[in-house]
């Protein structure tokens, strides 16, 4: 079985799960014409992607609120490597960098060189501390209401605090990105402060593993183009970076 036949069953269990909340194996298996075995392995993989919640005889959807920033860490981590280490060749040297909260964030925080001198800013404690083993980066962490699901402060005393501050360069999260290019966010809050600080910077890129395309949330963070640079994997459909390159988007290609 080639692997484009096993991505696009796996889309159509995806749609499955955000239509009906849950699947059973015994049934994806008789509409697929393939084994139970198979479709279990489906979604392990599913599942150890983020994608899914196993349970027995199928599985769960994973709605907005229910994966925080330490469950996502661990989610197809040398792939978010992989494009944490294109993403530090962005950052030019004694540059104001600014970090989202977010797990690829942190794995791009992670691969600052040590020998980078810039200041770093984040509204991500976990981003803060990996930040504070970078012998020449001057740390500045953003306070206010901590969104535990996002694993970083929103709300207006974090915009207040962003306010005094102009990113050369800002590496902006994101839950999901639509058809149309725009990224998204499953939180009020936490997209409205995404939108303040990609108003305020220079520079807003974006690193995006392959499931993002996946995903369509319900707050707008920014349109394909109010962002600069994407980065992401190359097995991404190419139909689906159409409209982020029409859009003057430089395009980063770059993963395992």
């Amino acid at each position: 079985m080639t692997d484009l036949m096993v991505q696009e069953r796996q889309v159509e269990i995806l749609r499955r799960l955000r239509q009906d909340g849950r699947v059973v194996a015994a049934t994806l298996a008789s509409l697929f014409g393939v084994s139970e075995d198979t479709i279990r392995r489906d979604l392990r993989d599913m599942a150890t992607a983020g994608l899914c919640e196993r349970v027995y005889g199928g599985a769960l959807a994973i709605g907005p609120g229910r994966t925080t920033l330490k469950h996502r860490i661990g989610v197809a981590a040398e792939r978010k490597k992989a494009l944490a280490v294109a993403a530090v060749s962005l950052v030019p040297a004694q540059c104001l960098v600014y970090f989202d909260a977010g797990s690829t964030n942190l794995a791009i925080a992670e691969a600052l060189p040590e020998d980078l001198a810039v200041a770093a800013a984040t509204n991500s404690p976990a981003i803060a501390l990996a930040l504070q083993e970078k012998p020449l980066a001057e740390v500045i962490l953003i306070g206010g209401s901590l969104d535990r699901v996002a694993g970083g402060s929103v709300g207006a005393r974090a915009i207040e605090a962003m306010a005094q501050i102009r990113p050369d360069l800002c590496f902006i999260g994101t839950c999901g990105i639509d058809p149309d290019g725009a990224l998204s966010a499953f939180g009020l809050e936490d997209a409205a402060f995404k939108q303040f600080v990609a108003a305020r910077s220079r520079k807003v890129a974006v690193a995006a593993t392959r499931e993002k395309f996946e995903v369509s949330a319900p707050y707008a963070v920014a349109a394909a183009d109010q962002y600069h640079c994407l980065l992401t994997e190359p097995d991404v459909d190419p139909v689906r970076l159409r409209p982020v390159r029409d859009a003057g988007c430089e395009i980063i290609l770059a993963g395992m």
